[in-house]
């Protein structure tokens, strides 16, 4: 038993091998002139290409905006670390001088 596509689940997903719509609500003769060349079997072809190309462009949009944020983010990240490093030699000076003050006391 062979069953007909519907549009939820075609039997195909080239739009080159699906069936033609036909409708019966229309008159004949009603529809676009455009819709009846077979243009409109080219067009949806390269619809379906920039569709499936639109997550591609969408992540790629996505990593340069990643990579913009992390060299923004980079300099606060020195001044932070350089902040760090700058409170850890304040502490190793003190330190050293209460040694140096002890040593010189006894």
């Amino acid at each position: 038993m062979k069953l007909a596509g519907t549009i939820d689940r075609p039997l195909t997903h080239d739009p080159k091998k699906q069936v033609p719509m036909t409708s019966t609500t229309e008159p004949a003769g009603s529809a676009i002139p455009d819709f009846t060349t077979t243009g409109a079997i080219d067009s949806r072809q390269n619809r379906t290409r920039e569709m499936q190309l639109i997550p591609e462009a969408l992540a790629r949009a996505h990593m340069h905006e990643r990579l913009r944020e992390a060299e923004a983010e980079r300099p606060a990240a020195r001044l932070a670390a350089a902040r760090r490093a700058r409170r850890r030699a304040e502490r190793a000076s003190m330190r050293a001088r209460r040694a140096l003050a002890m040593a010189v006391m006894h």
